[in-house]
C-alpha cells in the first residue's frame, strides 16, 4: 500500500522546481504517494512538463498562500490562513496524509504545527531533531536545533526522552546512549540550563553518559545530545560550515595531486562516498518531535535530493509510529511541579532561532 505524504511545493529558496522533482523521483523509488501543496495552476504546468506521459501517483491540492523567508513567522502564521503550511498540515491533522515536508520558513512550520496539530500529551514545547555524520558511520541525534531559543531544564528533560524514542524506533539503536551537550564533562560544569537540567536526566530510566562536549557529537560517543535550541542551531550550521570546508579542500588537494586516470577514479568514488556523508541534503530534513504528526522540516536551500530524503523520512517516521511512542513514554513519567502551566505555555514563532 502507498503511503501518502504532503509537500509544501513552494517552501524552498528555489521552489517550485526542487520540490517538483524531489517529489516525482520519490513517487518512482519509494511507495509513497506524494500530494502537492500549492498554487494549482503553477503546479499542475510544472508537472505536466516534467512527466510527460509517465503516470505517477502525485496530486495536487490548491492553496493559494506562501510564507516567505523573510517574513516574520507569528503574523504569517496569523495572517495567512490558506498558506500551503497549513493546508499540508490540516492533512496530517484529518488523516488524509501520513506526513508533511517543507523546506520552508523553519519558525512558521514549527508555529503552524503546534497550531494546527497540537502538541502530544506531557510535551510543553516541541524540538526539531538533527541527524548529525559521525566517524563510527551511525548518525547522533542532536535536538534542539532551532526550535526553542530558550529552554527550562524540564524541557531539556523531555528532549532527552523524545531523542532516545527517536534513536531507537527510527534508528534502530536498541539502547541508545544519551548526553546533555556541555563545556566540559563533569556534573559541575554548564551554565545553570545544564547544571540543572542534569539531575533530571540522570533520573530519566534512559542510557544517560553524562555531559558531552562539542566535539562528541561528530566522534560517535553518543547516539543522542540534547542541548537548547539555540546553541543546537549553532552547532548545526557550523558543523555545515565544516562540511563543505573539508569537501572543498579535498576537491582541490585531489585536483592537484592526483594524476594517474585508474587513481583519479578511485578517489573520485571515495571523495563522492565522503561528500555524501557529510551533505545534509543526504539526511533529508529535522523532524518535529513532539507535535501529533508527522512533520519534516528541511533546509531552505534544499534541492531534489534533500525534497527526496525528506519524503522518504517522512514515510519512516510514520511508519515507526514514533508519536504514539513518545506519548507513550511521557505519560508514564511523573508530572514534574515546576513545569507549571504558565511556564509550558508554548513558545510563539518569534522565538525560533531559524526563520
Amino acid at each position: 500500500m502507498l503511503i501518502d505524504i504532503a509537500l509544501d511545493a513552494v517552501g524552498s529558496d528555489k521552489a517550485p522546481e526542487p520540490e517538483i522533482r524531489g517529489a516525482i523521483e520519490a513517487c518512482r523509488a519509494l511507495p509513497v504517494r506524494v500530494h502537492l501543496i500549492g498554487p494549482e495552476p503553477e503546479l499542475r504546468d510544472l508537472l505536466d512538463e516534467h512527466l510527460e506521459d509517465e503516470d505517477l501517483p502525485i496530486v495536487i491540492h490548491h492553496a493559494s498562500e506562501r510564507i516567505g523567508m523573510d517574513e516574520k513567522a507569528a503574523h504569517a502564521v496569523r495572517t495567512k490562513k490558506d498558506s500551503s503550511m497549513r493546508v499540508g498540515l490540516k492533512l496530517v491533522r484529518e488523516k488524509k496524509v501520513a506526513g508533511f515536508v517543507t523546506a520552508g520558513n523553519t519558525g512558521a512550520a514549527m508555529a503552524t504545527a503546534k497550531m494546527v496539530l497540537g502538541a502530544l500529551p506531557g510535551v510543553d514545547r516541541p524540538a526539531l531533531t538533527a541527524r548529525m555524520p559521525t566517524a563510527t558511520g551511525s548518525p547522533c541525534v542532536l535536538l534542539d536545533v532551532g526550535a526553542n531559543v530558550d529552554c527550562k531544564p524540564y524541557n531539556l528533560e523531555q528532549f532527552a526522552v523524545m531523542g532516545e524514542m527517536f534513536a531507537r524506533s527510527v534508528l534502530k539503536i536498541s539502547r541508545p546512549r544519551v548526553g546533555l551537550l556541555s563545556i566540559g564533562e563533569e556534573e559541575t560544569k554548564g551554565n545553570d540550563l545544564t547544571r540543572e537540567a542534569f539531575p533530571l536526566l540522570k533520573a530519566l530510566p534512559i542510557n544517560f553518559i553524562g555531559n558531552v562536549e562539542g566535539r562528541d557529537i561528530f566522534n560517535g560517543s553518543a547516539d543522542v545530545i540534547v542541548c537548547d535550541g539555540f546553541v543546537g542551531n549553532v552547532a548545526l550550521k557550523t558543523g555545515e560550515g565544516i562540511g563543505r570546508l573539508f569537501r572543498d579542500l579535498l576537491r582541490e588537494s585531489l585536483t592537484r595531486t592526483v594524476t594517474a586516470q585508474v587513481g583519479a577514479m578511485l578517489s573520485r568514488k571515495a571523495f563522492n562516498d565522503f561528500r555524501r556523508r557529510l551533505d545534509y541534503n543526504e539526511y533529508g530534513g529535522a523532524p518535529l518531535l513532539g507535535v501529533r504528526g508527522v512533520c519534516i522540516i528541511g533546509h531552505g536551500s534544499s534541492n531534489e535530493v534533500a525534497i527526496f530524503n525528506g519524503i522518504r523520512v517522512a514515510m519512516e517516521f510514520a511508519n515507526a509510529g514514533i508519536n504514539t511512542s513518545i506519548e507513550q513514554e511521557l505519560a508514564n513519567r511523573p508530572t514534574r511541579t515546576d513545569a507549571s502551566p504558565k511556564a509550558a505555555n508554548p513558545p510563539n514563532a518569534s522565538d525560533t532561532a531559524v526563520q
